[in-house]
């Protein structure tokens, strides 16, 4: 029986623990085998099969105790390998995934994929002169993946009469393919024609890291196929190059942006998981019992409950855990459970309570009006308005790739004239909601809004000034958690909302207060903070806010 597929199952039945963004990459597999042929995606089974059967029958294990023998893929290597590989455009039947980001625990066996992707790219792909690149940041680094590649050769018998080894260079002299190991110093990087990238350890590039990656990506468009695959443990710098494209795939991944190029195998603990609980630790470690002992991984997660100093390496490097004093806060499932209908005609001569977060001149700027339950609605219902300068549209979507495009197409941002942001757009919007809904507040962000506030209380609205730290909005935003965690918001499902409150970390204090966080979260959180400062006046006005929470 094919292993991919049981793996794949035994996933879906929850037979097999995986973690939340693998179920995810197999829940979005199982999707596109239903739907993907209406985007021009075709599934190649023989394509998928084929990496699979190169290396059962032509890679062997180099070291340790299966040394010489031929390897053996575990069904959640097959698995991993399977969807990757399988998937093609229908039209030119070119590979669909571009770039590949791979994160597992340590001692799972990535650098022996990734050598095993490189060799079958360079002899098994059918690319003429392909060039095959084990890159990162440090040449030491950089030959790991390498190394093991020319190990594996060595104890190939077939591979070994094809492939000749001279001076860091796997060569194949009738196809003039090559695969060598670079650093982000290699004064050849520029001339690159890569049909394989491996990027290896991707959360060790240090900040460099961005510009090497821009380089290399660059060089990708001189193939038909190539493919970029990247692998890491987990890290904890969240402005590096991996974190970035760690959320980008985990954005992909959940729904908020599609993307076919994208593919993602993200292993590690999920947010709530006790690390001391022995059955979590194979969401970080599909290799649990094979090549990742349990008794030794037992040892180091005891050590580090007695020992606060190494616990984040252990988290991080054994147990897929991104260290950082912030995590993502809101619970996206119960989210998503509340995107009751917003009704806009329904809720015409409503109390409604806004919160008004202003950006930079450059930035999203957030206007959010909370209508709190009224008659037999239970409901506090939410209505959002966005708004962007419109000349760097095209711009900002390349450079944050977020589909801020697409959401003007839908309707989702208001788009200004200019460069900057109009602030005479977003009053005469508040003006025109004004005749709608019965605004009784706005609460604003008192940073660079003197001059807008001033004018909406010309034109009638009360307009009040709300701090924004921990004294004015840990209560609201405790709120919020409660009444999505209550199932009493109804947003609408708007997706920029979604997308910041995926977005958003808490900072906690001293005291246990929390707040959300503009500089600790991933990307824009504009529309939660307004949404939070809404809260606290709609609980203010209508004293429906439960005991423990402080009224403002």
């Amino acid at each position: 029986m094919n292993k991919a597929l049981s793996y794949i199952d035994d996933v879906l039945a929850g037979r097999v623990v995986a973690s939340k963004l693998v179920r995810l990459t197999i829940e979005r597999h199982q999707r596109d085998l239903a739907n993907g042929h209406e985007r021009g995606l075709t599934f190649n089974p023989k394509k998928a099969q084929h990496i699979i059967t190169f290396i059962q029958t032509f890679c062997h294990h180099s070291v340790g105790q299966w040394a010489g023998q031929k390897l053996k893929l575990e069904p959640w290597q097959q698995a991993l390998l399977w969807i990757l590989f399988g998937w093609q455009f229908t039209d030119t039947g070119y590979r669909r995934f571009k770039f590949a980001y791979i994160e597992l625990g340590r001692g799972n066996g990535k650098s022996m994929i990734a050598s095993c992707v490189a060799l079958y790219e360079l002899l098994g792909s059918g690319e003429p002169g392909a060039e095959c690149f084990s890159i990162a940041t440090r040449k030491e680094q950089a030959k790991i993946v390498f190394d093991e590649a020319c190990r594996i050769i060595k104890q190939s018998p077939v591979l070994k009469k094809r492939v000749k080894n001279y001076r860091d260079s796997l060569f194949i002299p009738d196809t003039a393919s090559k695969f060598q190991p670079l650093a982000s110093d290699e004064d050849s990087l520029d001339g690159l024609r890569p049909q394989c990238i491996i990027a290896d350890e991707l959360a060790a590039w240090s900040t460099s890291g961005r510009k090497l990656w821009d380089v290399l990506v660059s060089a990708l468009g001189k193939r038909r196929s190539p493919l970029f695959f990247a692998i890491t443990t987990a890290g904890s710098d969240r402005n590096s190059v991996c974190w970035q494209q760690r959320s980008y795939v985990a954005n992909v991944l959940n729904g908020i942006f599609e993307d076919d190029r994208w593919y993602g195998w993200i292993a590690g603990l999920d947010e709530g998981d006790d690390y001391e609980d022995p059955e979590t630790w194979v969401k970080a470690n599909p290799n649990l019992d094979v090549s990742v002992s349990r008794s030794d991984l037992a040892d180091a997660v005891r050590k580090a409950k007695n020992d606060p100093a190494s616990l984040n390496g252990v988290l991080r490097l054994r147990l897929g855990v991104w260290t950082t004093n912030s995590t993502q806060w809101m619970p996206m499932d119960k989210w998503d459970a509340c995107n009751g209908e917003v009704d806009r005609e329904a809720l015409k001569g409503r109390p409604c309570y806004s919160g008004l977060d202003l950006s930079t001149s450059i930035d999203i700027s957030a206007f959010v009006m909370l209508f709190p339950p009224h008659g037999s609605d239970t409901k506090w219902r939410v209505l959002c308005e966005f708004f962007l300068p419109g000349d760097n549209l095209p711009a900002r979507v390349k450079r944050d790739r977020v589909p801020y495009d697409v959401w003007n197409r839908q309707g989702l941002f208001n788009l200004t004239e200019g460069t900057v942001i109009d602030y005479d757009v977003i009053r005469n919007r508040i003006k025109a909601f004004g005749k709608l809904y019965n605004i009784r507040e706005i609460a604003f962000d008192r940073w660079g809004a003197q001059q807008i506030c001033t004018q909406l209380t010309g034109d009638g609205f009360q307009m009040v000034e709300f701090g924004q730290g921990f004294a004015s909005m840990g209560a609201p935003t405790k709120r919020l958690m409660e009444l999505v965690l209550s199932g009493e918001l109804a947003h609408g499902g708007n997706p920029v909302l979604r997308w910041m409150a995926s977005n958003t970390m808490v900072e906690i204090d001293p005291a246990g207060n929390i707040k959300p966080s503009k500089s600790k979260s991933r990307e824009k959180i504009d529309g939660i903070v307004s949404l939070c400062m809404a809260i606290a006046r709609g609980n203010a006005a209508t004293a429906t806010i439960r005991p423990n929470i402080r009224l403002l």
